[in-house]
């Protein structure tokens, strides 16, 4: 069987599998899965293109690392061939651990385990399927590798992982703000002293880079109706839980009624409980939402109900704190109208905040090489006055509560 495929993207044409594990991984049933997760969601709520699942997402991610790697090569960065296919393995299944909808689960019916911690679940589970040919990339995905430079092209403020989410989210969104140029990023990499640094002449691309995350995040990641949707995603799942303790029967698929009834978090996450989580996808929540908006319970009912039918909470953003007079006026308002207690309440007015930094200087800097030698971070390299401003954090603050029909 010819392991060697090739698959057609819109955003980079044709990509290459380079090898047969790799090609392996890919026809898994754990990384299969990733067709049934968005990318991005509910922001098709708001951007009605924005369909395209995971699996995209890890396919570019490993082209853009075999890219890089060729550069790196190029200017005489050694790679042997072991590394190259633990780099390629380590973000391809870098995301392999997102729940339903991303991260809604990491916040409801999963309690405490990252997205990222389940990844090496899932990575150290393949591991053992595969004889031990993951070890490596294992190794450099959690940063134990003694080469540095490797792990900052899986996780750091110019990885491979970014470099292909802002292109192609902003091509499924339409969002032209954050089309990055992300070959010429990647051409314009090279390793000093072991770290991942950009030539001095791909400043520019690295500034648009940054100007387009932050743009990416406000008009996109959280504009706010996105917001509202996830947290009504957050709260059914909580409700659904809720309820299940109280031995309300709930009509679920088998994986969705494992996590309802089982309390997981860390330290229970079993080899049994993977394995049930690698049948969760977006398909199990959307299918129970339909059964539930007819249920007795008015939370329940009313939160499958808004998000089926794009019929969400009002938001508001502001730049100070919401009022405990304010957020107290809208509960008092629903409670007297819906006759409902205030812990039902609850589930529909609420706050929150949204934070939003595009480059931090502390950590894992983007560091810029002059032809000298000299290496500097880009917000001292770069002439352009917004690259400081862009490395605060700009925080809003949001209060939902429902429209007057409810």
């Amino acid at each position: 069987m010819n392991k060697l495929k090739i698959l057609n993207d819109p955003i980079y044409g044709f990509i290459t599998i380079p090898n047969s594990l790799i090609f392996d991984l890919i026809e898994h049933k754990y990384f299969q899965r990733l067709r049934r997760i968005t990318q991005m969601g509910m922001s098709y709520l708001v951007y009605p293109g924005a369909h395209h699942t995971r699996f995209h997402h890890a396919i570019g991610c490993m082209h853009l690392m075999q890219k890089a790697i060729n550069v790196l090569r190029f200017k005489g960065v050694s790679i042997s061939d072991e590394e190259e296919t633990a780099l390629n393995i380590a973000i391809l299944l870098h995301d392999i651990g997102h729940g339903p909808f991303s991260h809604a689960m990491e916040h409801s019916i999963v309690n405490s385990v990252s997205h990222e911690q389940i990844s090496l679940l899932f990575m150290e589970q393949l591991n053992d399927e595969f004889n031990g040919s993951l070890t490596l990339a294992i190794s450099i995905f959690k940063g134990e590798y003694h080469r540095k430079f490797m792990y900052q092209l899986i996780s750091s403020q110019l990885d491979m992982d970014r470099a292909d989410y802002l292109k192609r989210d902003s091509f499924y969104t339409g969002v032209a703000e954050g089309n990055i140029n992300s070959e010429r990023l990647i051409t314009m990499l090279s390793v000093v002293n072991d770290e991942l640094v950009v030539e001095y002449k791909g400043i520019y691309s690295v500034e648009k880079f940054l100007v387009a995350r932050r743009l990416m995040y406000w008009q996109v990641y959280l504009h706010k109706t996105s917001v509202v949707a996830e947290q009504l995603v957050i709260r059914v799942l909580k409700r659904a839980k809720e309820l299940s303790h109280d031995k309300v029967e709930l009509k679920a698929s088998r994986a969705l009624s494992y996590f309802l009834t089982h309390e997981i978090n860390a330290s229970n996450f079993t080899t049994e409980t993977l394995d049930t989580f690698s049948k969760l996808d977006d398909y199990d929540i959307v299918s129970a939402m339909k059964e539930w908006q007819y249920h007795d319970d008015f939370v329940l009912r009313n939160l499958c109900e808004m998000i089926l039918n794009r019929d969400l909470l009002k938001i508001k953003l502001k730049k100070k704190k919401i009022g405990k007079d304010i957020l107290k006026s809208h509960l008092t308002d629903l409670i007297s109208r819906c006759d409902i207690s205030q812990e039902e309440a609850e589930y529909f007015v609420f706050t929150g905040e949204l934070t939003n930094q595009a480059y931090q200087q502390k950590g894992k800097q983007i560091k810029i090489v002059y032809k000298s030698g000299k290496i500097e971070d880009i917000v001292k390299a770069s002439d352009q006055l917004n690259l400081k401003a862009l490395s605060k954090p700009v925080t809003k603050y949001y209060i939902c509560y429902p429209k007057a029909k409810l």
